[in-house]
């Protein structure tokens, strides 16, 4: 096995004052700006899905491509566009993806037939990916080590921001504008912020200047969006369909030749090595259980505050925002980074998920009585994801070598796309199989079994069926991120042990 680049010679440093950049915290703002654009606009969509049903004449099946056309682009393209951003720079990948994403956006709030906008929302996931890896990759090389939890913070914070306000945004644009107006939002944003990138942010690439590995490329692209694609069409075509079963094979083939590719090459796009590195492999398996529980059990609190609690949409999101509110508050006052500070990563980490992990049960269990449960637990998963989340990401990006600081971005999206597609279809199906084995009805969704409900004892009893199955899958979303916060915080403390040793 040939040895890696980072055991062959050590790194020129980055070409950043001992202090940080100057106008480190101006620059930040515009990746924030950046990053809040690619948010705001994946949450808006869904809003606004039963308008491009009605206007587009949108079947169920084009629907889900418009989703997931963006989430198997981006997802494919995470470790290949922090590669290159390492390679070729990471302001020029930055500027990239805004330009990408600012021009599927044109073409989507344009466009006038399905296909047009799928194909759009795909070169929309190409921009996403460039962005989400280089933005991650500047804040680690503007900042020094001591701002960079609290850099990461408000990062996190601004990614919390999005998810809440994207909702609102979505039905105040929909009660006074036609549905392209979504993406035609994002226009003046991108462009603002494709301006200040090019004024403000500092190039840093790799001072190694590595070799491109497009062989590593494709077959991280393909195994990647193999490996999503399997994951979202589980629940709807049965996890032993032929379908998911061949593309999920795919999946496991192609990812073990990347596996075994990186590891002969002697400039590789994930170094092997890595994996060896206990506060990194600790942050990576923590993050996927973080996100398996968080994206899982939001998805299917949402469903219960519109079925079980009666909340329209715009209501559901407001009551659901007492959750991202938490996180911003906590992270752009900077009390997360200095409970985190004072308590160690490993501390915070677990601690952080601990709180989350009782949030979830806290809804799980008192959901059914109202408001206040639900309450409760949104402000304990807010403030316990305000601590562990920013402490998870930095634990990844430090435990990987500067000069590789898109790959770490991109390992760091990878790692929450994976999860949260994980929890969503686990936790989803989960739902799903009780709820289906308790109604008194044959159907597969709540609507549906309320509908062939023939009296109002029927229709209780396929409620409180529902709360049952939402109840059980959130307990198993609340030990998932438990656990996640055991497994990450026992590797981080040995780490910790081993480098002072």
């Amino acid at each position: 096995m040939t040895t890696s680049p980072q055991e062959q010679a050590p790194a020129p440093p980055q070409p950043e004052a001992p202090g940080g950049h100057p106008q480190r915290w101006l620059i930040l703002g515009v990746l924030c700006l950046a990053v809040l654009t690619v948010v705001l606009d994946n949450t808006v969509l869904n809003v606004a899905i039963p308008s491009l049903t009605r206007e587009l004449g949108a079947a169920t099946s084009d629907i889900q491509w418009m989703i997931n056309a963006y989430s198997l682009v981006q997802s494919g393209l995470l470790l290949t566009a922090g590669s290159a951003a390492d390679r070729y720079g990471r302001k020029k990948m930055l500027a990239a993806g805004l330009a990408l994403f600012g021009v599927g956006s044109l073409v989507a709030g344009l466009a006038d037939s399905t296909g047009q906008l799928i194909a759009a929302r795909a070169g929309m996931g190409v921009g996403g990916a460039l962005l989400m890896t280089t933005v991650l990759a500047v804040a680690i090389q503007i900042f020094t080590p001591e701002e960079q939890p609290k850099a990461i913070g408000i990062w996190a914070a601004v990614n919390s921001l999005g998810f809440a306000a994207g909702p609102l945004l979505g039905g105040f644009m929909l009660n006074h504008f036609w549905w392209g107006a979504i993406f035609l939002i994002n226009i003046p944003v991108a462009v603002l912020a494709l301006v200040a990138v090019v004024v403000l942010v500092p190039e840093s690439k790799n001072p190694q200047g590595d070799r491109p590995d497009l062989l590593g490329a494709v077959l991280s692209t393909i195994g990647m969006a193999a490996l999503v694609y399997a994951i979202i069409s589980g629940p709807e075509h049965g996890w032993t369909s032929g379908r998911v079963l061949l593309t999920a094979a795919v999946a496991v083939v192609v990812l073990a030749a990347f596996a075994y590719w990186e590891s002969r090459i002697p400039y590789p796009m994930i170094d092997m090595h890595f994996f060896r590195n206990r506060r990194f492999t600790g942050a990576v398996s923590g993050g996927v259980l973080i996100t398996f529980g968080m994206g899982g059990s939001l998805f299917l609190l949402t469903q219960h505050m519109q079925f079980v609690l009666g909340y329209e949409p715009l209501e559901a999101g407001l009551r659901t925002a007492p959750l991202a509110l938490m996180i911003v508050a906590l992270n752009f006052t900077g009390v997360a980074a200095k409970w985190a500070a004072r308590l160690g990563t490993p501390l915070a980490i677990g601690l952080g998920m601990a709180v989350m992990a009782a949030g979830l049960a806290s809804i799980a269990t008192m959901a059914s009585g109202g408001y206040a449960g639900t309450l409760l637990g949104l402000v304990l998963i807010g403030t316990g994801a305000a601590v562990a989340s920013p402490a998870m990401s930095h634990a990844i990006m430090s435990a990987i070598p500067p000069e590789k600081a898109g790959v770490g971005g991109g390992i760091n999206g990878t790692v929450a796309e994976f999860g949260t597609g994980l929890g969503v279809a686990v936790l989803g199906a989960l739902l799903n199989s009780r709820f289906a084995a308790l109604i008194p009805v044959a159907a597969t969704s709540l609507p549906a079994a309320l509908a062939a409900a023939g009296s109002a004892e029927e229709k209780a009893e396929i409620t409180d069926a529902f709360s049952s199955g939402l109840e059980t899958s959130l307990l198993v979303g609340a030990l998932a991120v438990l656990l996640g916060g055991l497994v990450a915080g026992a590797l981080l403390r040995r780490a910790e042990r081993g480098d002072s040793a």
